[in-house]
């Protein structure tokens, strides 16, 4: 009888020490990555430039919904793939070559969200949100792959891009 207690003592033991958890870190994990993006896109909206927005094709226009509406969902490959219609439309649009960096983000494609994010902003332009998003990207992107030098690179880049207004008196 004392055998049948040690056995099921070793048993409850062996079956509390085998138990893992791995839910908790990938949705920490996953909420950090949610954040990155959410403070790239904050970085588009914290300047006082003026900025133009060019008339959009209708079509383009329900391609973007429907990306939103993915992304909104979690499906950020589908996203993508809608915004790759989008761009075979319109090609080489920054916003929407920087929309697609922030789902390589998202989906951890680190090098995929740097060439997308550079892609951007060679097309772009070179001062106001869409600039301090493209190098925010490439900062969390290089970061993220390891690459500390050329990540503080991109960092300080990210502030050039905002011109301070004139000073009027």
């Amino acid at each position: 009888m004392k055998r049948i207690w040690i056995g099921v003592g070793l048993v409850l033991l062996a079956g509390c020490g085998a138990e893992t958890t791995t839910s908790p870190p990938r949705k920490k994990a996953r909420a950090d990555v949610v954040a990155l993006v959410a403070s790239v896109r904050d970085a588009g909206v914290q300047g006082l430039e003026l900025e133009v927005q060019p008339l959009r094709d209708p079509q383009v226009e329900d391609l973007r919904h429907r990306a939103e509406a993915q992304e909104a969902a979690g499906d950020y490959a589908d996203a993508a793939a809608s915004l790759d219609q989008a761009l075979a439309l319109v090609p080489g649009d920054p916003d929407l070559l920087q929309w697609k960096a922030e789902l390589a983000l998202l989906r951890r494609v680190w090098s995929q969200a740097e060439a997308l994010a550079n892609q951007s902003y060679g097309n772009g332009p070179k001062l106001g949100g869409l600039c301090r998003r493209n190098w925010l990207t490439i900062h969390h992107a290089r970061r993220l792959a390891g690459n500390a030098d050329g990540a503080a690179v991109a960092r300080r880049q990210v502030d050039a891009c905002t011109v301070a207004p004139p000073v009027r008196m």
